[in-house]
């Protein structure tokens, strides 16, 4: 009898679809366990993709991990989701409408078990659970700033303002085009600030590469539509800009890991944040850079199973 390798159980084990909202917008969706069950919703970020979260639905979804209902969309102008060309459709308004609406069909009866997001896709899951916080019991951020420290680094911490000046670039509009040259070779070095990418192997860069071949705007896009960016040179627009606290408050129970050496959002973004959730529980995760759950999925994965 012919035997089947872990590689080809797990690829018939991940469900994939392309779901249809509401409103207009398709997004290209990746699942792993019984419908009907609790459901965990992971939302990553830039330059990644649904794929990414493989590993954790496939364990989490398993029986002896809690058996949940596990679903991974691709963010709005990601792989074969839709991606609409105007730049103003990229406003996280619009990324909390399209999960919102994910959320409904997939968890209808209930809230979700727990959000759970990463860098961008943390973006869109600070500000779902600050305007929707009955959709779900609990939130868990990988690597992702909350708009309230973010914004106040961004004004005075030299060191962030720095450490996020690559989010202009992304906002050029040549960007798209370099990144994608030679392969993709620019935006893979974007992997190795910081740690060593030992777990970007050449089947995961496949992974990334195909990923990537439906278009990079609609990524890009999310910097370009955001006004949490540094400043360009003789610009004073970020000073001007508050956020009440109705928009930063955060009832949920949060966890928030934390890969310590990451390079673009650096520690100091966490302090503070008990200000706007006072039911936080901060996990730093030393020897980690912003890609912890490729470089420590097990870590992250016993983290996450200890706050549910």
């Amino acid at each position: 009898m012919k035997r089947v390798t872990r590689k080809k159980r797990v690829t018939r084990m991940i469900e994939t679809w392309q779901q249809a909202l509401p409103h207009g917008i398709q997004l290209s969706c990746r699942a792993a366990g019984p419908k009907g069950a609790p459901v965990l919703m992971f939302l990553h970020g830039f330059p990644e993709a649904a794929f990414v979260w493989d590993e954790m639905l496939l364990h989490f979804s398993n029986s002896e991990n809690g058996g949940y209902r596990c679903v991974a969309p691709n963010l709005r102008g990601y792989e074969k989701s839709s991606q609409p060309t105007e730049v103003s459709a990229y406003r996280a308004k619009f990324m909390v409408q399209d999960i919102a609406a994910l959320i409904q069909i997939e968890s209808a009866t209930s809230p979700l078990h727990a959000l759970i997001a990463h860098d961008w896709g943390g973006g869109v899951a600070w500000n779902l659970a600050n305007q929707m916080p009955q959709a779900m019991r609990k939130l868990v951020i990988i690597n992702s700033p909350h708009p309230g420290t973010f914004l106040r680094d961004l004004k005075d911490n030299s060191a962030q303002i720095a450490a996020s000046a690559y989010m202009n670039y992304f906002c050029e509009p040549q960007a798209a085009q370099e990144l994608s040259a030679h392969e993709f070779e620019k935006l893979f070095e974007f992997f190795e600030k910081g740690l060593l990418p030992t777990w970007l192997t050449s089947e995961v860069k496949a992974k990334y590469k195909a990923a990537w071949s439906h278009g990079l705007q609609g990524g890009l896009n999310f910097y370009v539509a955001s006004p949490l960016k540094p400043n360009q040179a003789g610009q004073q627009d970020l000073q001007k800009l508050s956020l009440s606290d109705d928009m930063l408050h955060i009832s949920v129970p949060t966890l928030l890991l934390w890969g310590m050496q990451d390079v673009a959002l650096l520690p100091s973004l966490n302090e503070g944040l008990d200000a706007f959730i006072p039911k936080l529980t901060y996990v730093p995760i030393a020897n980690a850079s912003h890609w912890v759950v490729h470089e420590q999925p097990e870590r992250v994965q016993r983290e996450i199973t200890a706050f549910l």
